[in-house]
């Protein structure tokens, strides 16, 4: 008998490959076994997504420092995890579009001292030219590109420091499995205030809150510094995020504009 997943040879009575670790499955594939399946994976408390997901909260370095260290079987790989993370973020999407369009329509979002640009139908940059229930499909695009910033801004921010325990791969990994914490949570949230009623720019104020509170107490936990420390290196990260967001918009803006300008054969 040969492993199904990496053609290694097994002995007769041999539950697990020792060469991929790879369960072997004897059985014919019926529903009772889906089933099972599903149960072992995310609904079982023993399961490693829900092991994952509250040693974040508990122990964040554990996870962190354990993955980069070595250890990969006790919690989800951070590839998968974050895979999941953007797997609730198109969960969250489709109600929203489907059950709370009126939570993100734009009077609601931007305030009665803006309406008077809607009626700038000329102006490109009309709040009344966006599609903002499109632009919000494009959630999981903004997630993926948002971990190379943040992992730089914190990579550089550390090496400033002189903090140079972890290298830039080791940054990614430390963004990515934050990042997919705060997306799973952020997804969760969502849509339960807004079943509740909640205004969508509330929603918005109080999860901005949860992720640099949740960010901060990962970065402590994670460099195991003190108070101060944490918060010095934490600082240091959003000020280099922002200088990296503002040399993102000012580029954004002038592409605008260049666009703009050759769509009137300006230039």
């Amino acid at each position: 008998m040969n492993c199904k997943n990496c053609d290694t040879s097994l002995i007769e009575k041999q539950n697990f490959c020792f060469e991929c670790g790879a369960k072997v499955i004897r059985n014919r594939l019926t529903l009772k076994n889906i089933a099972h399946d599903i149960n072992e994976q995310f609904f079982n408390i023993d399961n490693r997504f829900l092991k994952t997901f509250i040693h974040l909260f508990k122990n964040p370095e554990s996870v962190i420092n354990g993955f980069i260290s070595g250890t990969r079987k006790k919690y989800i790989n951070v590839i998968q995890y974050f895979a999941i993370s953007l797997t609730l973020v198109g969960i969250q999407i489709f109600l929203m579009n489907t059950f709370f369009k009126d939570a993100i329509e734009i009077d609601d979002i931007i305030g009665d001292g803006f309406k008077n640009l809607q009626n700038q139908k000329d102006n490109p940059f009309s709040p009344s030219n966006f599609d903002y229930a499109q632009i919000n499909n494009y959630q999981s695009v903004f997630y993926v590109l948002s971990v190379p910033f943040s992992a730089i801004s914190s990579w550089l921010a550390y090496k400033i420091i002189g903090e140079k325990r972890f290298n830039f791969t080791e940054h990614i990994v430390i963004n990515l499995y934050y990042s997919a914490q705060i997306v799973i949570i952020s997804s969760i949230l969502t849509i339960l205030f807004l079943c509740l009623g909640i205004n969508y720019v509330t929603i918005t104020y109080l999860i901005t809150i949860i992720t640099f509170i949740y960010f901060f107490y990962v970065l402590k936990r994670v460099f195991n510094f003190t108070f101060l420390n944490a918060l010095a290196g934490f600082l240091l990260i959003l000020v280099i995020l922002g200088i990296i967001f503002l040399i993102a918009v000012v580029l954004g803006i002038i592409i605008g504009v260049v666009i703009v300008l050759m769509q009137k054969n300006v230039i």
